[in-house]
């Protein structure tokens, strides 16, 4: 069948005929056959660059050998077993050598997850009730912090979800990113009520929107002061933009730290981590509540691992930095040319076009950008045979199987698609 036939058929047994909202392609999504090393390929034989990389999981681009056979090595043994393997160990040790202020982690299953209990796990040390979250800021779809949130829930106007009762979100406090006077007024407003700010380093989930300088370690004095900690969500830039994250990249100390996507190569991940103190409050040292039947599943762990060693061992982060820098500069250049006055901003492989006039340093910035006009750009790309997530409020991400002739590829038809909107 074609792409549009699927997705008629798909639409009678799956809601929307997606299983996720970000996948709402209008009119209709193209259908994935396979995908090999920076491409896509979909149902019709249609080949697609890829700066999706299902929303930034695969660092190393699709179907990398070394990740593939770590997995067929490991289903061989089995898949699933309920109970402790070597596997998760090594990748335990991996992780906490490397990111700075985890001593201990805990593998859960989605980036969903590992904010929740991160939260939960907040909570329970400080023994106070109230978050702050930044506004914009996606953290997974779960009560507490689907307030505001960005995302599929910006793209598609649902920024707050009903079916989350009231007293839920009573104890979420929301403020602006890069925003100190809102978080030291909150704070001083919810005098030792506040257990922690939760906030992406770099805001992946509404564009592509960067810390000013110092905010980071501005905003955890200010937390410590008060004593609320400081929770970073990874789940994007865990492995990313430096061995240990954005903590090691921007020079900031979180108190807990989640992270997702990259750290499980492409398999169910989540993974949260702090110090000792912290972690010994999870169960079954503490009576902080968190378990599952997938937690540290064994494939997501050898498959986590051998991504993890790949990046390390063929200095992953300063190629795909500097593929991130090859293609902003270019769109940069682009814009410039075509006097659009667009935005291009993004940090290490990430980037982002924002169809707007002025710099975008949190949500209200990033809301007014032309997200119709982003949409048709789009199409555009789609039709020229490149693929970015389908929303203004998402990021684009490059991968380690994006060569030179691949990039110049794509700002040609990035300039070709850009071209086009300044001729509509």
């Amino acid at each position: 069948m074609n792409n549009e036939d699927l997705f008629q058929e798909s639409k009678k047994v799956l809601v929307g005929g997606v299983n996720s909202p970000v996948r709402a392609i209008s009119p209709y999504p193209f259908f994935v056959s396979r995908g090999e090393g920076a491409r896509l390929y979909d149902e019709e034989g249609n080949s697609y660059i890829d700066y999706c990389q299902a929303f930034g999981a695969l660092m190393l681009g699709h179907n990398h050998p070394s990740v593939r056979k770590a997995v067929l090595e490991s289903l061989d043994k089995g898949w699933c077993f309920g109970a402790p393997t070597e596997g998760e160990l090594e990748y335990a040790k991996f992780i906490t050598q490397r990111v700075p202020n985890v001593d201990k982690i805990r593998c859960v299953n989605t980036g969903t997850e590992a904010t929740m209990t991160a939260v939960r796990l907040a909570r329970g040390f400080t023994e106070r009730d109230k978050i702050i979250k930044i506004e914009g800021a996606f953290h997974g779809a779960h009560d507490s912090v689907l307030v505001k949130a960005g995302s599929g829930a910006l793209t598609h106007s649902v920024p707050n979800s009903k079916g989350i009762p009231k007293d839920v979100t009573k104890n979420t406090i929301l403020i602006p990113f890069n925003d100190l006077d809102s978080l030291e007024q909150a704070l001083t407003d919810n005098k030792e009520e506040v257990a922690a700010l939760i906030t992406e380093p770099v805001m992946g989930n509404a564009g592509c929107i960067l810390p000013k300088e110092n905010y980071l370690n501005d905003a955890k004095k200010i937390l410590s002061d008060h004593g609320s900690l400081l929770i970073l969500d990874e789940v994007i830039t865990g492995f990313r933009l430096a061995p240990g994250g954005a903590q090691e990249y921007y020079g900031v100390d979180a108190d807990i730290v989640t992270m997702g996507k990259v750290v499980g190569g492409g398999f169910p991940i989540g993974v949260l981590g702090a110090r000792e103190e912290i972690m010994d409050h999870l169960t079954p040292m503490g009576q902080v509540y968190n378990a599952g039947t997938y937690n540290g599943h064994p494939v997501s762990m050898v498959a986590g691992l051998a991504t993890l060693r790949t990046i390390e061992e063929e200095n992953v982060l300063e190629k795909v930095g500097q593929k991130g820098k090859k293609l902003r500069n270019g769109l940069s250049d682009v814009v410039e040319d075509l006097e659009l006055g667009y935005q291009v901003q993004g940090v290490g492989p990430m980037f982002q076009v924002f169809f707007n006039d002025s710099p975008v340093w949190d949500l209200t910035s990033a809301k007014e950008s032309d997200a119709e006009g982003f949409l048709n750009y789009c199409a555009g790309l789609r039709g020229s045979g490149v693929h970015i997530p389908p929303s203004q409020f998402e990021c684009c991400f490059a991968s380690h199987a994006h060569d030179d002739e691949t990039l110049n590829i794509s700002l040609e038809r990035f300039g070709e698609a850009l071209g086009e909107i300044k001729r509509r």
